[in-house]
């Protein structure tokens, strides 16, 4: 195996938690911004992927272990499905908007959309872990 250059160990160390940091504040600010869970998300994800390239995925993974990273993604499914099934119980339909309103520019000012972008952010970062994950288990067995 290739021996990592200190530079890119290094930066890499400090910029991972600001690439977590960037994600969260995406995830949380895109009804009020451009962003969103989806996107936030993907640098969630990303974070995790470049640790995993330049740590090596073996630390990688005892930090951030594909069996939780899988378990939140389906948490977030459910919880995507639960929000959406409020709507109906509260007598209108799927993912209508059941959650009262805040003032306009704040974070929680649209309802229900923050908590779906938070539960697609987490679902869409940690599933790409996953994938990851999975994929280059997969490449070493062969």
């Amino acid at each position: 195996m290739k021996q990592i250059s200190q530079v890119v160990l290094i930066i890499t160390r400090k910029l991972f938690p600001f690439m977590l940091l960037y994600g969260c504040y995406l995830i949380s600010h895109g009804h009020l911004s451009p962003g969103g869970g989806f996107q936030g998300g993907v640098i969630f994800g990303s974070a995790i992927i470049l640790l995993g390239l330049v740590e090596g995925v073996a630390l990688t993974e005892k930090r951030f272990r594909e069996n939780l990273l899988s378990f939140i993604k389906n948490l977030g499914m459910v919880t995507f499905i639960v929000i959406g099934f409020g709507g109906i119980l509260a007598g209108s339909y799927f993912l209508s908007d059941w959650l009262p309103k805040g003032a306009v520019g704040t974070v929680p000012s649209a309802g229900q959309m923050l908590l779906l972008n938070l539960t697609i952010g987490f679902m869409v970062g940690t599933g790409i872990a996953v994938v990851f994950y999975r994929m280059i288990n997969y490449g070493s067995k062969e």
